[in-house]
């Protein structure tokens, strides 16, 4: 008997800091890659469809349709059709849980609160992209300044017996009120708790104008820092519903969903 041939759909999300890739075949199992984005968008997303590929011993042959989304998605002349990332991460979302109707994404330059129903289209949003505040590039920029990597600044958080009062979040101001703290005594610990703290007002602030939903997921690397995320459940006081998958593939995710319902 002749086994039948895999089909495979692809999703690829080129953002400021990392491009990510999602393969789905034909019973929705996935794979996924990630790489560092670069200066060349284009190149970088052929590297990290590669990845998929490789994984599944598949060739561009195999993929019946692809999307690309993201900041970069202009640069992905292989793609069938290209999306705003807004759909892909409601999409994504919903694919893993379908309960699930609000969607935080904290990316390396924006953030974002989108609504989402129940079959995950994107009702709502807010959109934070007019500045680095609330944003992976922020919390770069704090590590940076406080000498260590955006791992240890997610675990320290949790050494905090003071969080420090942040007033900006200005990544200007902040870096001048860090060093400030840091002149005065303050610890690492301490001031990454109260980074994390604002952080959770800013981004907390933009759900609620939408209005807390009690199935919610945190996307985005970002998402990653433990610290941020422990300080916006606080803030918010619904905790997260379980993602399931790494949360910086989501918006790559709901790419290659779009994809499977296009083919």
């Amino acid at each position: 008997m002749t086994q039948k041939k895999k089909h495979y759909f692809v999703g690829i999300d080129a953002g400021s800091r990392t491009t990510k890739a999602v393969l789905l075949d034909d019973e929705g199992n996935l794979v996924s890659a990630i790489r560092p984005t670069g200066i060349n968008v284009g190149a970088t997303a052929e590297e990290v469809f590669g990845d998929v590929l490789g994984q599944v011993d598949a060739t561009h042959r195999d993929v019946k349709y692809l999307v690309g989304t993201g900041y970069g998605r202009v640069s992905l002349e292989f793609a069938d059709t290209t999306v705003t990332e807004l759909s892909c991460h409601a999409l994504g979302a919903n694919f893993i849980n379908p309960e699930i109707r609000m969607v935080i994404d904290i990316g390396g330059q924006d953030s974002k609160v989108i609504q989402l129903d129940e079959n995950g289209s994107m009702v709502d949003f807010i959109m934070n992209d007019k500045c680095a505040a609330g944003t992976g590039k922020f919390l770069e920029m704090v590590a940076r300044k406080l000498e260590t990597d955006l791992e240890n600044l997610s675990d320290i958080h949790f050494e905090s017996e003071q969080p420090c009062a942040i007033n900006s979040m200005c990544v200007v101001f902040v870096e001048t009120e860090i060093i400030s703290l840091l002149a005065r005594g303050e610890s690492a610990a301490n001031i990454v708790s109260g980074v994390n703290w604002a952080f959770a007002n800013r981004i907390g602030n933009m759900a609620r104008r939408l209005g807390i939903k009690e199935q919610y997921v945190l996307t985005g690397g970002v998402a990653k820092n433990r610290g941020l995320k422990d300080a916006l459940n606080q803030y918010l006081g619904v905790p997260f519903a379980p993602l399931g998958i790494d949360p910086q593939i989501n918006g790559a995710l709901g790419a290659a969903v779009l994809a499977l319902r296009s083919s």
